[in-house]
């Protein structure tokens, strides 16, 4: 069966954080994400997961600057040792709460940059991160994201992912497919899927236009859920969307997966 994870930085957020923990379990939800954990303790994260018997299936690095706008280092020339103290914190942070995945945010970087320039740090940026991540069997993943959202997002196509990939030849580095990103950039999702498959470590989903639940809006997720579930992907499926009222008022999509 599908493993649905509920991103509980989108989901429940009618409740405080801490809370969300169970209102996912309760709704039958057996893995969580959490974009940016930091500011609680890993050890009241671990404690919580735990009563709750959940998983944390994914963590982001820390972002940069935001109000500055950068989201996340990786590919960010001259922030290369800031990056190195990120990453080191979110593997430490993923050891602590048991998380075996952790997306390394690749940033936006200035608009003189060279592309070529940012490539090869954000490739030996990502390097560093696996090797430190391999002894822990953690897996660092990349994630494609749309420029409508994120202008300036330095990675952006699931192609630019495989050859990032590729190029870093580390056994424990993957692909983060976002349906929602994905169709935005580039559509045509049955064949990207297929295509890219096997770099494929993490999934998730949410609708378009809206980013809300995927009953709503131009995919097809029946179809798209049905496609993940008989392919040999065997990870966690994040559900990363903006409930258009109530999370529990709009999870009746996913009650074939084992959610209430």
């Amino acid at each position: 069966m599908l493993k649905l994870a509920a991103n509980i930085n989108y989901l429940f957020t009618e409740l405080p954080f801490l809370e969300r923990f169970s209102a996912a379990a309760e709704n039958g939800f057996t893995g969580i994400e959490i974009l940016m954990p930091y500011e609680y303790r890993p050890e009241e994260v671990s404690s919580i997961l735990q009563m709750n018997n959940l998983e944390c299936v994914l963590i982001n690095t820390p972002y940069g600057d935001m109000f500055g706008g950068h989201t996340g280092l990786g590919a960010i020339s001259g922030r290369e040792k800031e990056f190195y103290e990120d990453a080191n914190r979110a593997l430490d942070y993923a050891v602590k709460i048991d998380c075996r995945r952790i997306h390394a945010l690749a940033g936006i970087p200035e608009k003189d940059m060279d592309f070529v320039m940012c490539r090869e740090i954000f490739i030996t940026n990502l390097r560093v991160m696996a090797e430190l991540a391999l002894d822990r069997e953690i897996t660092i993943l990349i994630e494609p994201l749309n420029v409508f959202d994120f202008p300036g997002y330095f990675l952006t196509s699931q192609e630019q992912a495989q050859s990032i990939l590729i190029d870093v030849g580390m056994p424990n580095v993957a692909l983060q497919m976002d349906f929602y990103h994905c169709q935005i950039m580039e559509g045509d999702l049955t064949s990207k899927f297929n295509r890219f498959q096997k770099y494929i470590g993490h999934i998730q989903i949410a609708g378009v236009p809206g980013r809300n639940e995927p009953f709503i809006g131009e995919i097809n997720y029946p179809y798209i859920l049905e496609m993940i579930e008989s392919s040999d992907f065997s990870g966690w499926v994040g559900a990363e969307y903006i409930p258009k009222e109530t999370t529990t008022g709009g999870l009746h999509w996913a009650k074939s997966y084992g959610i209430k």
